[in-house]
């Protein structure tokens, strides 16, 4: 998987949850993932998630640390595969540095019932693309939330380290396809 850290700041508003973004917007071309921070604020517009369509729910933070990945070959039961096994590394990356345990619920971290991350898994023409992002602060936040800087963890390398993290899961989670025989 190629990886990417974008070192300016990038507002997201759920248009970059398209096809070939990575590739366009970035220059990686295949399964990849690009991290970056900036604000989220997700219009109805660009809102895939039903649930929070229905709610009609505020995605929104003044900064927030996000991935963008892009993964072809694949179906949305694998996207969604994908995003929880994310969550779960970075899940554990939190607890090795800072020892504080938080709860994983579906595709979010939680701290008690302050929401550190938000998520979601979609499916386009091509490809499975998952956003994933984590309060760096909490402010402009329309729910109760954790951030990094709560916890903290400096975004940039922490992000660079869960870039690794992934990039290196994903390529083990192939090798493991390649080696073995159909039965």
């Amino acid at each position: 998987m190629l990886t990417k850290f974008y070192d300016k700041k990038l507002n997201y508003d759920g248009s970059q949850l398209r096809p070939l973004f990575n590739y366009l917007d970035h220059g990686l071309l295949g399964d990849s993932c690009v991290a970056f921070i900036g604000q989220c604020d997700v219009s109805f517009d660009h809102m895939v998630d039903g649930e929070d369509l229905l709610e009609k729910s505020q995605i929104k933070s003044d900064e927030m640390l996000h991935f963008l990945f892009e993964v072809f070959d694949t179906n949305l039961m694998s996207g969604v595969f994908l995003q929880r096994l994310f969550a779960s590394i970075v899940q554990n990356l939190i607890y090795k540095k800072t020892g504080q345990l938080l709860a994983r619920s579906g595709d979010d971290l939680y701290l008690n019932d302050q929401k550190l991350s938000i998520s979601i898994a979609t499916r386009s023409i091509n490809s499975v693309l998952v956003h994933f992002a984590m309060n760096v602060t909490n402010a402009g936040t329309p729910v109760k939330t954790l951030s990094l800087q709560d916890l903290k963890i400096e975004p940039i390398n922490f992000a660079k380290e869960l870039l690794q993290l992934v990039s290196a899961e994903y390529v083990d989670i192939k090798k493991a396809t390649y080696k073995v025989k159909c039965v």
